[in-house]
């Protein structure tokens, strides 16, 4: 029995597997002529949580193996990109060889649209243990003013 793995992408629950057979296809190729499988930089689209109050939304992120130095969040009005990359280590002691690694450099992207534009100057971003967390404060709309007229 042979279990494909599959990424979750698009909206709700659709599934899609992408050129995942042909990996497995290559990688077994691969094992069984003795030859180390190619290193591949996966793309994913992280999930989140989203959380709203009167002031703010609160997005939480799981990002594993990402630093803070690897994290680039933009807003531009409504629009929200997050975009972030975790490194394998590549550290070798001298005279040690590579048989097998699955680990490789990851790349996160993530965009989404809010109801209501965002204060950049008064937002705030924190990773923490792999978790970003970003406190996007509403921009808060100029209230009415009253014109006397002459």
């Amino acid at each position: 029995m042979f279990l494909i793995p599959a990424t979750r992408r698009g909206h709700g629950r659709t599934l899609y597997v992408n050129g995942a057979l042909d990996r497995l296809f290559d990688d077994a190729l691969a094992h069984a002529f003795g030859q180390r499988a190619p290193a591949r930089t996966a793309a994913r689209t992280p999930a989140l949580d989203l959380s709203e109050t009167d002031t703010a939304y609160t997005v939480t992120v799981d990002l594993p193996g990402v630093t803070k130095d690897d994290v680039k969040v933009s807003v531009d009005g409504r629009q929200v990109t997050l975009e972030a990359q975790a490194q394998a280590p590549q550290e070798r002691k001298e005279g040690e060889r590579t048989v097998h690694r699955e680990r490789s450099t990851v790349s996160y992207s993530r965009s989404f649209t809010l109801p209501v534009e965002v204060d950049d100057a008064a937002s705030q971003a924190k990773l923490d243990n792999g978790v970003l967390t970003l406190t996007l404060a509403k921009k808060v709309a100029p209230a009415a003013s009253r014109i006397t007229v002459n």
